[in-house]
């Protein structure tokens, strides 16, 4: 493969965390994010969808600046998942529409903007990847709004099972999970996701000790996976709450899976989810930009697969920019 021209990785992502959050995220992977693409030849940083400034007088030459500096989609790739927390909601449609405006300006992007919003909701997800080999977990979406007070969503949740898992539509980290343990339960969460506009999904509660495998694909290839498992008494894994976290071998069913996802979402990088339950695995949710971190940073084998993994998700992103130029050339 010719060499490549790229040298700049930008993840587009809302300048909205607090100063302890940036520590956190940074600590967690930010960093060795960094330090991997510089060992590559490359610059990894996060700019705000706001930074990034289109000059398009001349729409046979359009120009592109972050801060006021001139990037090209020969040497620059943007990273472009939507983040739509609660205190992120204010940024999604520039975020959103910005990714249209890279894509029709040249740029490679590794997460399809027509992605997206796909995988930024669980149920469109889910209705996605339906044909599944894992069956994906069942799922009833439930939008929130001013007129929530009629009730008129009780006839989607007639089939549901109790307990069910309440959850925000597109959140991440496991925040705003709940446990519904019936109707009037499902009413009170729904009357308060009321409160901030946020769509929420149910879905069946697979039981104490339910944990959770995330598998890591480079280029279709299941090069990683990490279970997360709930800490003592907890309802799902959660840092907060104890969660066991460990890079662990791939389980058979999961192995016999991963070319129906490489096949039908043919990305550079992906992850995908699973719950298990104790006797089976149900499909969750997958990720174009899901976290790489190190379960236990005081191990040098667990640190190594961290900054393995992620030097093969950069190289991935590296190839796939230099395939995308070489076929339009």
């Amino acid at each position: 493969m010719s060499e490549s021209r790229l040298r700049r990785l930008v993840w587009l992502f809302p300048d909205r965390e607090s100063t302890r959050n940036n520590a956190k995220w940074s600590a967690a992977f930010w960093q060795t994010y960094a330090e991997v693409a510089k060992e590559l030849d490359l610059s990894w940083e996060r700019v705000a969808p706001e930074a990034v400034t289109v000059d398009a007088l001349d729409v046979h030459d359009v120009k592109v600046y972050i801060d006021g500096e001139r990037v090209t989609p020969e040497d620059t790739v943007f990273l472009t998942s939507l983040y739509t927390l609660a205190y992120q909601m204010g940024d999604a449609f520039t975020q959103y529409t910005l990714y249209s405006v890279l894509e029709h300006a040249g740029f490679y992007l590794p997460h399809p903007p027509e992605l997206a919003a796909t995988v930024n909701d669980k149920l469109a997800t889910i209705l996605l990847l339906k044909d599944s080999p894992v069956p994906p977990i069942p799922t009833v979406r439930i939008g929130t709004g001013r007129d929530l007070i009629y009730d008129e969503y009780v006839s989607s949740i007639a089939g549901l099972t109790y307990p069910a898992v309440a959850k925000p539509a597109g959140w991440g980290s496991s925040r705003g999970v709940n446990l519904a343990r019936d109707d009037h339960d499902v009413r009170g969460l729904l009357s308060l996701a009321q409160g901030g506009d946020t769509t929420l999904v149910f879905q069946p509660y697979l039981g104490s000790g339910t944990a959770d495998f995330r598998v890591f694909l480079i280029d279709g290839e299941p090069l990683g996976v990490l279970l997360r498992a709930p800490g003592d008494g907890a309802l799902y894994p959660q840092f907060s709450t104890g969660a066991k976290v460990a890079w662990v071998d791939m389980p058979k069913e999961l192995a016999e899976a991963v070319p129906y996802f490489a096949a039908k979402v043919p990305v550079p990088f992906l992850c995908v989810d699973f719950l298990f339950d104790g006797e089976r695995f149900w499909l969750s949710e997958i990720e174009l930009d899901g976290g790489i971190i190190c379960p236990d940073p005081t191990n040098p084998e667990a640190v190594r697969t961290q900054r393995e993994l992620i030097a093969a998700r950069f190289g991935a992103y590296r190839d796939a920019h230099t395939r995308f130029f070489r076929k339009d050339a």
